[in-house]
């Protein structure tokens, strides 16, 4: 037990941490700009499951790995669209629109797959993403080892979240959508579109959600598995709401929960098969649910979130 706890001060340990946290950095990212636009996109776990397989069948099709990045992101981004239609335009029920999303996105990447692949025993391999090594940055003591020596993706999901904190503090677009999640009609006495606001906002987070599936496929594996998402999608939106809806501390969350989940790993190797597997896959979603309790206290969401706007109506 005392060399699992020495592990925590231990660089290996947060490199991997910040690994397994990775598609949770993008799926909180896309959760926090949609729900401070005033969505609550509940399509979250099939948009991950589709940036997974259409990224990864892209790159086994020849399109490069960035090519595989870029289709994962335009399909988040379709979903993203159609979810946006439902509750933006129509107002329908963000719950069951965002849950009926996850289902359709999920069904179809799995169909898609076997459509694509009929007669595959097992999935096919690819050429991942490979751990970066940037001259000297990588050779910093702590830091480099941590942050420079990960993929791509990972330095590019953490320029996402830290790139979103700043769209939504400092820029002017960025406020307004703050604004459209907290008053919506005052928004719209600006002259301001309410909807395309909305709208772009779902698209653009849901793009971003689908990148976190696509980091599985083709940074952290090297092929589609169904089920590979395994519930992350669940994990961002209770992160989201442990955050209280800002990006760095959403950030913070997101690398914590990769702790644990990489701390879990560990007891089980120092456990020796004593204790069932089952026990310590659960410390990592027990925490998080602790963690949530304790941070939702004090959380405060947007003020129209999950309210439909009509426009005209005060």
């Amino acid at each position: 037990m005392q060399a699992s706890l020495d592990l925590l001060f231990t660089v290996a340990f947060w490199g991997a941490a910040l690994r397994i946290a990775t598609p949770l950095i993008f799926g909180v990212a896309g959760a926090v700009l949609c729900e401070r636009a005033g969505v609550l996109n509940l399509g979250i776990e099939g948009i991950m499951t589709a940036g997974a397989m259409t990224g990864w069948l892209a790159v086994h099709f020849g399109a490069g790995l960035w090519g595989g990045v870029l289709v994962a992101a335009l399909t988040g981004a379709g979903l993203g669209l159609l979810l946006a239609g439902l509750t933006v335009k129509l107002g329908l029920s963000q719950h069951v629109s965002g849950l009926a999303v996850t289902l359709l996105a999920t069904s179809a990447s799995y169909f898609g797959y076997r459509l694509a692949l009929p007669a595959a025993a097992s999935p096919p391999r690819i050429e991942p993403f490979r751990p970066l090594d940037l001259p000297v940055l990588s050779d910093l003591p702590i830091l480099g080892p941590i942050l420079f020596q990960q993929t791509a993706l990972t330095l590019l999901a953490i320029a996402a979240i830290l790139g979103l904190g700043l769209f939504l503090a400092r820029t002017p677009l960025g406020l307004a959508v703050r604004a459209v999640g907290e008053n919506p009609a005052a928004v719209e006495a600006q002259g301001i579109d309410v909807h395309a606001l909305r709208i772009g906002a779902v698209v653009a987070g849901s793009a971003l959600m689908a990148l976190g599936g696509a980091f599985l496929t083709l940074s952290a594996f090297n092929a589609f598995f169904f089920e590979m998402v395994a519930g992350r999608g669940w994990i961002c939106i209770a992160l989201t709401v442990f955050a209280g809806w800002r990006p760095a501390k959403a950030l913070l969350g997101a690398v914590l929960f990769g702790a644990f989940d990489a701390f879990q790993v560990r007891l089980q190797q120092a456990s020796g098969g004593l204790v069932p597997g089952q026990v310590f896959l659960m410390l990592p979603y027990l925490l998080s649910i602790a963690a949530l309790l304790i941070g939702a206290r004090h959380a405060s969401a947007p003020k129209a979130l999950m309210r439909p706007y009509i426009r005209g109506e005060r």
